[in-house]
């Protein structure tokens, strides 16, 4: 009996592995058909940030748009209006912070760091199933409903010895059958989290350009180099 037991209980964990290596492969379809199209998307965004040691969750929201000329070229632009006004901007290695209330912009040049900006902003937007092997383990977890529309959730793992000092692993949220993201938590070693949830997702808008996606600066804003 315990061996006809354990038969059967194998049986089921090889279904439900075989099954789930199905089901990642049909999320790496969508995402390949997509990244052969992909130029960029605009939507709007909420960002989560929960601190572990303090238990304190902070919440702004906004607008994303990302611009994507070439699969190493991206560009971002995250304009935040609650609580209060502020921009991030990122192109080349280049990031700006905006802070409108004081007409000031802060200008970082994050050399090597810049690969981290994918891990915490613009994963999976145009990524192949390629480019997703190559810098991750990849498990998939479930099929769930994000705001009453299918999603494929994924767990992935960072690879890069660089990339895990900062970056845990990553949940993923993939459209079902779009292929982009709609959700992602990156989980840092302190056990920190960050959650951007997008909605009202546009793929590559013809409003969207190079120009779209930089910060608009006024007149006598003062700049600031916080590195030097």
């Amino acid at each position: 009996m315990l061996n006809r037991t354990s038969g059967l209980l194998f049986a089921v964990l090889l279904f439900a592995a075989t099954a789930k290596a199905q089901n990642l492969e049909q999320t790496f379809s969508h995402m390949d058909a997509l990244s052969k199209s992909f130029r960029g998307v605009t939507a709007d965004v909420k960002k989560i940030a929960f601190t572990y040691f303090a238990k304190d969750t902070d919440e702004e929201s906004g607008r994303f748009s990302l611009y994507r000329p070439s699969s190493q070229d991206v560009r971002v632009l995250i304009e935040f209006s609650k609580p209060q006004e502020r921009a991030f901007a990122f192109a080349k290695s280049k990031a700006q912070l905006y802070y409108p209330k004081t007409k000031t912009v802060q200008e970082y040049n994050l050399g090597k760091e810049a690969r981290v900006i994918d891990q915490f902003m613009v994963l999976g937007f145009g990524s192949s199933a390629a480019d997703l092997r190559k810098s991750y383990s990849v498990k998939y977890v479930e099929l769930s409903t994000i705001d009453g529309d299918k999603a494929d959730h994924l767990y992935l793992e960072p690879k890069s010895p660089e990339v895990k000092d900062q970056v845990r692993g990553i949940d993923l949220w993939i459209a079902q059958p779009g292929g982009y993201p709609v959700r992602m938590k990156v989980l840092q070693p302190s056990r920190d989290t960050m959650e951007f949830q997008y909605s009202n997702l546009k793929i590559n808008p013809s409003s969207l350009t190079e120009a779209s996606v930089r910060l608009k600066l006024p007149k006598g804003v003062k700049k600031e180099t916080p590195q030097k």
